[in-house]
């Protein structure tokens, strides 16, 4: 019940739904011991006597009993089901809040399907534990206890024989639960896997298609379904032991009961009326012990979901603010960026930028420049706060950004990424994204400056024209000049460009280029690119090589000493190059 008391906080407010609901499951259970005795009646003083003026009102008391057992019945039910949707809603939003803070380091490794299979699944079988469950076990124990005191009224010496079993009955039950709950946890590990499967290909169809791959990615599924499937076998296998036990250990008492329970009648130590209803209530205990494995069943489920969903909100924030954290005032900010010694590494791996030191003056233009993994985005990263710095500082307008609270600080800052997602939404919306009061004519000029404008235009509802899931319907290009025009519509103090131009051609490049002079202007801008054109007009470019800045200067001053730049720019320009010596040659030759 350990998972149940850290969940509490989740729904002690509606806690009086809980006790409402044990109260009428609890009544209901002390009404049906009304049946036994009614049926003792009938049979010592009604049937027996030939006193059948009496079948009247022992039939009325019946159909009252039903009555008012449906009604709390029902109650139970009520208060059980809004208990059980007031704490899947409370789970529900406080698991994808803490999405939303969770740190980038958190995400590295985190799979979307199984993070889709928390938030589901494991929320609903909470929700049926804590609805319906816990009452359940609670009235198991009342119903032993009921059952067995009404027992002992009628014989003491019947009720000691048919209950012999019963201890053998809770300890399967026990064992039971000791082997399934580890089966549990496996089970719904092995559906994140396949729900991970899933997603991961619906998302990739295109890839998968485009390299002829669905038959590794029929048999990849397939080994992770039949994961699942011997996991389900599994269970199943110790349900079909469990149950055959206990039917075995219950037919026992019945049998003592019968066996006994004659014996006692034929000697007139009781009455035919009280073994019919001792009989009757020998099911208040047998019947609770079948059903124990069945709310054994539910709670490992349970509680192998509750510590899945407590694994996300014990999550810890790597990222968060301090207490006395700094808000910006977005019209004081000037946008000076310095990084100061900065040393970085992802976990126990080796730095991925190591004594990274530079200085962006506000309105500058700094450019980075390097092969993959050199420690380019890292830089970025580490600007937003993405991740905290191992060694060294970053500052902003002279505040360290560690001291200033992230929303604040992300606030001023705009990111085109390489890699860019849409919404399955209209383009309007996707590029006014988290901006609000503004104008569909700021939206247009953000899109014209992206050179967005005309292909929107030519859409079939324009700016209403809904894209779909991750952008699809669009080419890269479109995307990634939607995602400039959202940055460039935030107005931010820093613009961060991530080769943000990489999927669209050389013309429509330079068309950006001109557009991105205006938006440049008075704020401070980091661009990440692996075409020169892209850096050339940067106040400071920094070339990165595993995670060390081994050149910086403008483009003029690296072109001319010998290194990674220059080598770059020799390959990246050698048509340029060889048809300017040809032209040099054949003007010396004339």
């Amino acid at each position: 019940m350990d998972v149940l008391r850290q969940l509490r906080g989740f729904y002690r407010e509606r806690l009086n739904y809980l006790i409402l609901s044990i109260l009428c499951l609890a009544a209901a259970t002390a009404l049906g011991l009304v049946y036994p005795q009614l049926l003792r009646k009938l049979i010592d003083d009604v049937i027996k006597p030939g006193n059948y003026g009496d079948v009247l009102w022992i039939a009325i008391t019946a159909v009252s009993v039903v009555v008012v057992k449906a009604l709390l019945q029902f109650l139970h039910g009520f208060f059980g089901g809004r208990l059980g949707n007031f704490l899947a809603y409370r789970l529900r939003n406080a698991c994808y809040e803490k999405l939303q803070f969770l740190s980038f380091r958190y995400y590295d490794t985190a799979k979307t399907g199984d993070l889709m299979s928390r938030l589901t699944g494991d929320l609903e079988a909470i929700r049926n534990f804590v609805g319906f469950g816990f009452a359940q076990i609670l009235n198991l124990v009342l119903m032993v206890a009921f059952g067995s005191t009404m027992m002992m009224t009628i014989s003491w010496k019947l009720t000691l024989l048919t209950m012999i079993t019963i201890p053998f009955l809770a300890g399967v039950a026990l064992k039971f639960e000791s082997k399934i709950h580890p089966a549990f946890q496996e089970m719904r590990q092995a559906l994140s896997s396949l729900t991970s499967a899933v997603q991961e290909n619906v998302m990739g169809v295109r890839t998968v298609k485009s390299f002829a791959r669905e038959p590794y990615e029929m048999e990849k599924f397939s080994h992770r379904n039949e994961r699942y499937k011997d996991n389900q076998i599994f269970a199943a296998i110790l349900w079909s032991k469990f149950f055959p036990v206990m039917e075995l250990l219950a037919s026992i008492s019945v049998a003592v009961l019968l066996l006994a329970g004659g014996t006692f009648v034929i000697k007139g130590e009781m009455t035919l009326g009280e073994l019919v209803a001792f009989f009757s209530l020998i099911w208040y205990i047998i019947g609770p012990m079948w059903g124990l494995g069945f709310h054994i069943n539910n709670y490992t489920q349970s509680k192998a979901s509750g510590e899945r969903v407590l694994e996300i909100l014990n999550q810890q924030i790597d990222v968060r603010d301090k207490p006395n954290a700094t808000v910006l005032d977005p019209l004081k900010v000037k946008g000076f960026v310095e990084f100061d010694h900065v040393t970085f590494a992802y976990g126990n791996k080796m730095p991925a930028v190591t004594d990274i030191d530079f200085k962006a003056a506000p309105g500058s233009v700094i450019g980075f420049l390097g092969g993959t993994g050199s420690g380019k985005s890292t830089i970025i990263q580490l600007l937003m706060r993405a991740y905290n710095v191992n060694e060294g500082s970053i500052r902003l307008d002279g505040q360290n950004i560690s001291d200033i609270s992230v929303h604040s600080l992300r606030s001023q800052i705009s990111t085109v990424f390489q890699e860019t997602f849409l919404f399955s939404s209209s383009i309007l919306n996707n590029i006014s994204y988290g901006m609000n009061n503004v104008t569909m004519d700021d939206v247009e000029r953000a899109a014209k400056l992206a050179k967005a404008h005309e292909f929107i235009m030519e859409m079939p509802d324009g700016y209403d024209t809904v894209v779909g899931e991750r952008g699809m319907g669009l080419s890269g290009g479109q995307k990634q000049r939607i995602a400039i025009a959202r940055a460039l519509l935030k107005n931010p103090k820093i613009l961060i460009l991530d080769d943000a131009t990489s999927a669209v051609d050389m013309e429509t490049e330079q068309e950006i280029q001109s557009g991105f002079q205006e938006v440049m202007r008075g704020r401070t801008t980091f661009i990440i690119a692996h075409r020169i054109s892209s850096l050339r007009h940067a106040d400071e470019i920094l070339v990165l090589d595993e995670g060390n800045v081994v050149q910086r200067g403008t483009h003029k001053e690296l072109i001319q000493v010998p290194g990674p730049y220059q080598e770059v720019y020799r390959i990246q320009y050698a048509d340029h190059l060889a048809r300017a010596t040809r032209t040099e040659g054949e003007a010396e030759s004339s």
